[in-house]
């Protein structure tokens, strides 16, 4: 039986297929010029793959240290996607990113909720907001249990998803809060981070919907990896 490692190596193998050659030389140009541009750094391996990724989306070297991780936050989301795991976002932006056809490889199905007619009616009704909603519509579905939830535009989301956590004992496998703005998002992130689920977090006003696909593609493309490999030496 093919198993969802398996069926990793092979999406993996297909999209290197779908780059023409030029695409991969500028890819890894690009990559060389962040490495030699941030030279000397603390991060482990597996870490930096994930931040590396981060600034190649976004040519914004703060990120470097902006990004956080804890609680064996790439680890944690590399066995998730393994596993299966779903995954939930606050928005469609994200999932519009995302490699869908990688991600159902492993079995793992996106899902995202801000935009269904119950979840506006409710928010409505409650005077809350669509994103509040939208977390507590996929607890009701039983979404969140050993999830990897990423967060890129909504801070509400995120403190909604905290607060599920801490009062309903839910426990998601990762949980990636990038929401970028001005109201809570620097407080959101600062609350996922004193908590003790694993989470990647880029800390302050920055952030969006762009910095969580680059997140995730970059533990898509670490749990492609050999194991044995330097790519995830370092992986908590």
């Amino acid at each position: 039986m093919t198993t969802s490692e398996e069926r990793g190596h092979a999406a993996a193998a297909s999209d290197m297929r779908q780059m023409t050659a030029l695409g991969r030389g500028i890819e890894d140009r690009s990559f060389a010029i962040i490495d030699a541009e941030v030279g000397a750094h603390n991060f482990p391996p597996a870490e930096w793959q994930v931040v590396r990724r981060v600034i190649h989306a976004t040519a914004d070297f703060e990120f470097q240290s902006l990004l956080r991780f804890g609680n064996g936050a790439v680890g944690a989301g590399i066995q998730a996607l393994l596993r299966g795991a779903p995954v939930l976002v606050d928005v469609k932006m994200i999932a519009a990113g995302l490699n869908e056809a990688r991600l159902a490889s492993y079995g793992c199905r996106i899902h995202g909720f801000i935009s269904d007619d119950d979840v506006i009616a409710e928010a409505t009704k409650r005077n809350s907001t669509r994103a509040i909603e939208a977390m507590k519509k996929a607890q009701r579905l039983g979404l969140l249990q050993g999830a990897i939830v990423a967060v890129g535009n909504a801070p509400t989301a995120l403190l909604e998803l905290l607060r599920i956590a801490r009062d309903e004992a839910v426990r998601p496998a990762l949980v990636i809060g990038v929401p970028v703005g001005f109201v809570s998002a620097a407080e959101s992130k600062q609350a996922l981070a004193a908590s003790d689920l694993p989470f990647i977090v880029a800390r302050g006003r920055k952030g969006g919907s762009p910095i969580a696909v680059a997140i995730l593609h970059a533990l898509l493309l670490l749990s492609a990896s050999d194991p044995s490999q330097p790519s995830l030496q370092g992986a908590p």
